[in-house]
């Protein structure tokens, strides 16, 4: 009964949403509510340990990507509704990420800055070092991949130019802390000493490094991802001594480990904290707090229990803006019709060029089935994170040309693994859903020649369910295996995928059109 209740609320989802207009969010349960006002969270999707900067009037977001390629950049008008605007890198020319080793390894708390008119982002990775990148323009293009320093164990970077010109860099080690500052060179690709230990504090990580009215500002997260706090040190010179206040916290509220992430101000004169809070099985998603000052501290969200530290805010006010926004969110749908991918995919692990397309056939993205044990391992798998409480993703897959071995098709990418898909035998072609490589389900398709496949979910509050359906006609999905939950995994919540690789040999091609994302109203 509870499963056939979730296939109707799937069908409801792909029947209604698909008259709507594309990438339209129907519910208003988060971000921007149309009636001037916005609700935490303001952007429900995975965009972890958050940075933003503001350059004229917009604003600019990075985020941690970890294994997934590319780094994204985000722009936005009001630091509630934001678009895809670029990506930094598309590989790590580094041993093990073209033979998927580095799970939970990749770009950890990216900073973005603005520097004499030019874009700076520096990230580390947990076992080869310090990288940054830089560009005139946040669109693009990024220079290649710099390394800093090849250093392992270290995490969290920001770089800052005191107003003398000196540039500096601060960062923290594996497993959080201390926080060290370096000199660096004016352009950003050097280090010029061995840093100095400017603050020891439990899990102090991700330290964002500004100098306001004569001040040092760190604005650093503590006590850790899920259950952690805001602090902010303040100091007359950059390596202290420094003074320190517990500006944001859980308090009464329910927002668990409301921290990590930017402090900015408006062309209004108005000040916000964006920060990221942890959400299995979505990852950590996107929070904005109003921040106002007194005595020289920052005070952010409202303090709702009266002990002097502020709580997140559920609904506020949309920050001022000299134009109307509207709602916007990031990207999820693809036509593959536009001669490239969209900003929202993102490759697992290195991506092997050459064998995967979207100008082999217009409308239509190929994925060749390059030899590979498991789903974990194959190559070419593009992802992209679940957006919202509920809501379908539904995607064609043509099957006439999968080799004997390959298997292709749509996941649910997390902690573990479910896939739904086609498999190509030596008796022909069967649907089948696993997880991790145990066989759930399996249906005979020996006369398909193509198929709808979706991954319906909710994650609205207390639930976590997931379900994948099929569909050879068009028109009437059904249900194939059980309902599953979807963890957190690897530091990344859960993803929509789709996939195709060969557990035989290097052979076959599968097609996919019409990705789309179908949001439910409610």
């Amino acid at each position: 009964m509870k499963r056939l209740c979730l296939l109707s609320l799937a069908l409801l989802s792909i029947l209604a949403c698909d008259r709507n207009k594309e990438e339209e969010i129907l519910n208003v349960n988060w971000g921007d509510s149309g009636d001037g006002y916005y609700l935490n969270p303001a952007l429900l999707a995975d965009y972890s340990d958050p940075d933003a900067i503001r350059v004229g009037d917009r604003y600019y977001m990075v985020a941690s990507d970890f294994h997934f390629m590319g780094m994204q950049v985000l722009e936005s008008a009001d630091l509630v509704n934001w678009k895809l605007l670029s990506q930094i890198y598309d590989r790590f020319n580094l041993p093990g990420w073209d033979t998927n080793d580095h799970y939970s390894g990749g770009s950890w708390a990216p900073s973005i800055r603005c520097h004499d008119g030019r874009f700076y982002v520096y990230f580390c990775t947990p076992d080869e070092g310090l990288f940054m990148s830089s560009a005139a323009d946040p669109a693009g293009p990024w220079e290649p991949l710099h390394c800093v320093k090849a250093v392992y164990h270290w995490e969290d970077p920001c770089p800052f130019w005191d107003e003398d010109g000196q540039a500096y860099l601060g960062h923290s080690l594996y497993g959080a802390g201390p926080i060290i500052i370096h000199k660096m060179s004016a352009d950003g690709k050097e280090l010029l000493d061995e840093g100095v230990t400017v603050y020891q504090g439990p899990v102090a990580e991700g330290t964002k490094i500004h100098k306001w009215n004569g001040y040092y500002y760190l604005s650093i997260p503590e006590g850790g991802v899920g259950g952690g706090w805001q602090t902010v040190l303040r100091s007359k010179d950059l390596y202290g001594p420094y003074e320190r206040k517990i500006v944001l916290e859980t308090g009464s509220t329910k927002i668990n480990g409301p921290h990590q992430g930017a402090i900015l101000d408006t062309p209004a004169g108005e000040w916000w904290f964006l920060h990221f809070q942890e959400r299995d099985p979505l990852g950590r998603v996107v929070h904005l707090q109003p921040m106002h000052w007194v005595d020289g501290w920052p005070v952010m969200g409202e303090d709702y229990d009266g002990n002097g530290v502020g709580e997140p805010v559920a609904r506020w006010k949309k920050p001022v803006t000299a134009d109307v926004t509207t709602r916007e969110h990031p990207a999820s749908s693809d036509s593959f019709k536009g001669g490239k991918l969209g900003l929202q995919w993102q490759f697992n692990h290195n991506p092997v060029d050459g064998a995967w397309s979207v100008t082999r056939r217009k409308g239509r993205l190929a994925i060749d089935g390059l030899k590979a044990d498991s789903f974990r391992k194959a190559h070419n798998t593009l992802t992209q994170k679940i957006m919202g409480y509920q809501g379908t993703y539904r995607v064609r897959l043509d099957l006439k040309d999968l080799a004997e071995g390959q298997k292709a098709g749509l996941a649910c990418m997390g902690r573990n693994n479910y896939y739904v898909g086609v498999h190509r035998t030596a008796d022909g072609r069967e649907l089948f859903l696993e997880k991790d490589g145990e066989v759930l389900e399996t249906m005979n398709l020996l006369k398909a020649k193509k198929i709808w496949l979706y991954l319906y979910f909710d994650v609205s509050e207390g639930n976590n369910k997931f379900l994948f359906l099929y569909c050879l006609d068009g028109e009437t999905p059904k249900y194939i295996g059980d309902t599953f939950a979807a963890h957190n995994g690897f530091w990344k919540g859960a993803r929509v995928a789709l996939y195709s690789y060969n557990t035989e040999k290097d052979a076959g091609t599968a097609w996919f059109r019409d990705f789309k994302y179908l949001p439910i109203s409610y």
